[in-house]
């Protein structure tokens, strides 16, 4: 498939919705759900009827280089965008899939204008009177939850890379979180910091076994 095909098949979508009258299409994405560190990150999209963005796709097709050079041109053409997020300590208390519906939500609350619809990566509904639909990989079928997504990988590998400055130690800018050998390796070397998730394994096993000795 051809870049100028693909593009006109990742935009069928929110074109359909707008024949039906839906003007402010939103896509939601999430960036995070797996690393054992650092919060989940949600970001919400409108584009426009008309946009230049070749090279949008889900973001885990892109480099980091291609991903960093289309947030910059979403964001200057967006009709609106914004992020939202959970806490690493939030996703212990609540667990990881209803820390990720929080987060959408307060990134759909942080988006105005607000949106006549919403597609949303994944298949968990979202407690909103907006109609919305939601769609197994999203990311990759639908303009808007691509922009979405990449949105929320920038902001929060940016977000993991000002967090090793504060904890240099665990190489937060070289895994951003996620359970590499460094990663690991690190947090056997050091136990947990504030910001590692201890309701996830290893680390629950780390703190229980630090609290039993």
């Amino acid at each position: 498939m051809d870049e100028v095909q693909r593009m006109i098949t990742l935009t069928k979508i929110e074109n359909e919705l707008r024949r039906q009258g839906y003007r402010l299409v939103a896509g939601i994405d999430e960036a995070g759900r797996g690393p054992l560190a650092g919060p989940v990150i949600a970001s919400a999209c409108i584009l426009p009827e008309k946009f230049n963005l070749p090279g949008l796709n889900d973001s885990k097709k892109l480099t980091e280089k291609k991903r960093e050079d289309l947030a910059y041109r979403i964001k200057e053409q967006a009709v609106a965008f914004s992020l939202g997020s959970a806490t690493s300590k939030e996703i212990d208390l609540l667990n990881i899939l209803k820390a990720t519906l929080l987060a959408m939500k307060r990134a759909l609350e942080n988006l105005q204008p607000t949106p006549d619809y919403i597609l949303i990566d994944g298949r968990d509904n979202l407690n909103t009177p907006i109609l919305h639909k939601t769609m197994v990989g999203g990311d990759g079928l639908c303009a808007c939850i691509a922009a979405a997504s990449i949105l929320a990988k920038v902001a929060r590998d940016e977000l993991m890379c000002e967090m090793n400055e504060i904890y240099p130690e665990y190489c937060f800018d070289r895994h951003k979180g996620y359970g590499t050998r460094l990663h690991l390796d690190t947090i056997y070397q050091f136990g947990p910091c504030p910001i590692h998730r201890q309701s996830f394994s290893p680390i629950k096993e780390i703190v229980s076994q630090n609290r039993i000795g």
